[in-house]
């Protein structure tokens, strides 16, 4: 069995709240104790409502959100989230976020949003920089006019594209999708899912799909977490988890969602 390439081990997750005393503030326990793990060429679907700590969960997976207890691998290695250690999750896992309208910079034309991470990290010359922005494009079904165009010139579909395609820039093994798809059309959600799959097919790609609806979680994914209060209440193949799920939970969503989209 290969090695995952992120892999959290009883990851603690503690925020300091606003209320409680001057000098004992209430806590909040977001990542509660949770084991997981993300391996190359498969797709991990975690699901919970609102507030359930799954984002949480994404932000550690990228370094973005410290951790107050527990151990994060990276192929192995145990990481701590210093420069170091962030920089070398940023190289290894990316993120699609939620809405592409709000994530890609509204005075940026496409070409330079895809060329960005190139000139932050030093990447290749300028023609090499271009020659991987048409290549990106090429992956995700965009065609070239796209580059001279401002992210509000687009539709919603093509920003989400433009955005994975930004993603993949630095060719990451796992990419990280927040609700990709909730902010778009219906018409063009099974697009962007379909390109999700494709791409982590073609590529070898791991994938973190997050989302509160367990059926397109399903759709997706090999395996399946379900969160609810900051802890995993059940895990397991995706099939599974939806035709004989063991959890009170996992049941009252299967339930409460009727529609695959």
């Amino acid at each position: 069995m290969s090695t995952p390439v992120i892999e959290l081990d009883q990851v603690h997750v503690v925020h300091k709240a606003r209320t409680g005393t001057l000098f004992r503030r209430d806590r909040v326990h977001a990542v509660n104790g949770v084991t997981v793990a993300v391996n190359k060429g498969e797709t991990l679907g975690l699901v919970g409502e609102s507030g359930c700590g799954k984002t949480t969960l994404a932000r550690v997976m990228v370094g973005l959100q410290p951790i107050t207890s527990g151990t994060i691998r990276h192929l192995g290695q145990e990481l701590k989230l210093n420069g170091a250690g962030r920089k070398k999750l940023g190289r290894a896992v990316s993120v699609v976020f939620q809405d592409p309208a709000t994530a890609l910079n509204p005075r940026m034309v496409v070409r330079d949003t895809l060329l960005d991470p190139f000139r932050v990290h030093g990447i290749g010359t300028p023609p090499e920089q271009f020659r991987r922005v048409r290549e990106l494009l090429d992956l995700v079904g965009l065609p070239a006019s796209v580059l001279d165009v401002l992210p509000r010139q687009i539709s919603g579909g093509q920003r989400q594209r433009v955005a994975i395609a930004r993603a993949l820039a630095l060719e990451p093994d796992v990419i990280i999708a927040d609700e990709p798809t909730s902010a778009l059309d219906v018409s063009v959600r099974a697009q962007v899912l379909n390109l999700l799959t494709d791409l982590k097919k073609d590529l070898g790609l791991g994938l973190v799909f997050i989302s509160h609806d367990i059926n397109t979680v399903r759709f997706i994914s090999d395996q399946m977490a379900v969160m609810l209060g900051g802890q995993i209440v059940e895990s397991g193949p995706a099939d599974e988890v939806f035709n004989n799920p063991k959890n009170d939970y996992t049941r009252s969503l299967l339930g409460a969602v009727p529609s695959l989209l």
